[in-house]
């Protein structure tokens, strides 16, 4: 395969000495191609990096708290420790040799316990970060001192250092315990320091998110990020390939398709996803189904980004059952289907869905979603209680979205979800809400991203996210039904209900006792009558539909309703969806006094 994009832009980084500090963040944990001159494998990221830069002129350091501080080689360790003895006595590697020959038993004993306590340091590194990082701030200290005109190290130091966000935790600093603030006070004054910055040695960060990291430590400016993206359909089809040469030859892989097929399905999994994937049908001796890939897809998915945050939908009506809405539906199937499943400029980045509670939104754009055909998240929270943790669902949403050929994000109360900008809101409020906008404009998501946002606040939804080129290219109103679409729904909600049809008298009867003609009236209307039936056990008379309907009284939510349909309708961006496309300014006009009215009364 090469390297990868990322590889080649720290390389380039660091010889250019653009950053002596790299922070590698995103899909840290996952496996990477490793190509030898005899073989090829997938290994963790450390061990990729390890491999990939050790090269003459550089020695490699790795430290994780479960492990010791690491080297490639003894005599890498040993050019190390050389170093280190040199820089804590202040003299060369000759000197030294003459001042332990004549140096007194005492000093001599002195002198050799300090190079003890190189050793006795990187074994007292694991499970003591505080005391690794000094002793890693050290090294780097040592290497680039000079002596008689050298450098006690000749070669570059790069320092791997793998959970840097649990070793620099994130929160406030008054509560962090004395060690974190201690590390934290330590990397400061490492990265921070004039000498290391112009020297030539590296350190490299592995964390998940760069938000992971302490404040103060995250905001250096001298801390450049590099984000690893999840594997793409052409790294996905180098492991298939990979993976299969690998079985023996009387166990094939099997699948329903082509192994391109199945790169272009499990998009949005990682290599070790895939690898779990194509392991256990391998194992199993079984051939690989789709509905096997859409299942693990999703489970990875959910599993990356929390089951609270995400959900599959997976509608299973369709237009064709939606009652009423008949314009609505004629333009649905026209224009914004085909323009969401449009993966060039015509491409639609989103719509947002409005209107009164009740009114059937979430049902008629659920069928919409199942008329796509394509992946759709339900987004259902992505805040986090959890100090910083906002910010890295965030990252981990937008990486599952990279990976995705087309998903379709959809989200209910999005008024809720979202929230403002301005300097009222928390600032972790600013800062998700600005994220998710510049998502939703960003052209490389275009044709592969969009957005559905349902509310029934349409003035609570930002200004920002409302504007065109996001969801304010389509904003579609969803109001009652009227004229020949509420019959409908009074026919529907008749269905089944008496021996014979309802006859128009007894529809205009109903639809004039029926006030609130919303959509969840008609279905509750229907749900009582079909109780009544269960109890009578028997098909009802008119007269006792009749008395079912007068015996209902509607919620006090009628002015509620009346604010939110007036706020659809000043909202539409098209004038083709409004009952009425002829509308004059005037009575636009008309709509807007009234919600001030309404809000003067207290009406929200």
């Amino acid at each position: 395969m090469g390297d990868y994009e990322f590889l080649r832009q720290a390389g380039r980084a660091l010889n250019a000495g653009q950053t002596r500090t790299l922070l590698l963040t995103g899909n840290i944990h996952d496996l990477f191609c490793l190509d030898a001159a005899d073989s090829t494998e997938y290994v963790p990221l450390v061990w990729y990096l390890f491999r990939r830069w050790s090269v003459p002129g550089r020695i490699l350091v790795t430290y994780e708290l479960n492990g010791p501080i690491r080297f490639a080689s003894d005599a890498d360790r040993e050019k190390v420790r050389s170093a280190w003895l040199q820089w804590r006595t202040g003299l060369d590697s000759n000197k030294l040799d003459i001042e332990l020959m004549l140096a007194s038993r005492q000093t001599r004993a002195q002198m050799e316990g300090m190079g003890a306590a190189f050793d006795a340091n990187l074994q007292a590194a694991v499970g003591k970060p505080t005391q690794a990082l000094e002793m890693l701030r050290q090294m780097c200290l040592a290497s680039r001192t000079v002596l008689n005109g050298q450098r006690l190290l000749a070669d570059d130091l790069i320092i791997l250092i793998e959970a840097a966000d649990m070793l620099v935790p994130v929160g406030e600093l008054s509560h962090l315990s004395d060690a974190d603030r201690q590390r934290i006070a330590i990397c400061q004054d490492w990265f921070g320091d004039p000498g290391f910055m112009d020297g030539r040695d590296a350190v490299v960060l592995l964390a998940e998110s760069r938000s992971l990291l302490h404040d103060r430590l995250a905001r250096l400016p001298q801390l450049m990020e590099l984000a690893i993206p999840s594997p793409g359909a052409e790294e996905r089809s180098a492991y298939v390939d990979w993976f299969s040469k690998r079985l023996p030859a009387d166990k094939p892989l099997r699948l329903w398709g082509t192994p391109e097929e199945l790169a272009r399905l499990t998009a949005g999994l990682s290599i070790h996803a895939l690898r779990q994937l194509l392991t256990g049908a391998s194992h199993e001796n079984r051939a690989l189904a789709i509905d096997d890939v859409i299942g693990k897809v999703e489970e990875f998915i959910q599993s990356q980004l929390g089951e609270d945050i995400v959900e599959f939908k997976k509608p299973s009506h369709k237009l064709d059952q939606v009652v009423g809405f008949s314009r609505m539906k004629n333009f649905l199937r026209e224009e914004l289907i085909p323009r969401l499943r449009a993966s060039g400029k015509e491409a639609l980045p989103g719509a947002a869905v409005c209107g009164p509670i009740g009114g059937g939104k979430t049902f008629i754009f659920e069928a919409v979603a199942a008329e796509l055909d394509m992946v759709v998240l339900v987004l259902k929270n992505i805040r986090s209680q959890w100090y910083g943790q906002t910010d890295v669902i965030f990252e981990r949403l937008r990486r599952v979205l990279d990976a995705l050929a087309k998903v379709l994000i959809f989200v209910d109360e999005a008024d809720t979800q979202f929230g403002g900008v301005g300097a009222d809101a928390h600032e972790t409020e600013r800062r998700l809400t600005g994220k998710v906008q510049a998502m939703m404009s960003d052209p490389r998501l275009r044709g592969k991203v969009a957005w559905l946002l349902m509310t029934a606040r349409i003035h609570l939804l930002s200004p920002d996210i409302r504007r065109p080129g996001r969801v304010g290219d389509l904003i579609i109103p969803v109001l009652d039904s009227e004229g020949d679409d509420r019959r409908d729904f009074l026919r529907w909600t008749l269905a089944s209900i008496m021996p014979e049809p309802p006859t128009d008298e007894l529809l205009a009867q109903i639809d004039q006792e029926l006030r609130d003609g919303s959509a969840a009236t008609f279905a509750c209307l229907r749900s009582d009558l079909k109780a009544r039936i269960a109890m009578l056990g028997r098909q009802l008379q008119p007269e006792e539909v009749m008395a079912v309907i007068r015996d209902r009284l509607p919620a006090h939510i009628a002015a509620t309703r009346e604010y939110q349909s007036l706020q659809a309708l000043v909202n539409c961006t098209r004038r083709s969806l409004l009952p009425n496309p002829e509308v004059s300014e005037d009575e636009r006009l008309a709509w807007q006094r009234r919600i001030t009215e309404m809000e003067r009364q207290g009406i929200r």
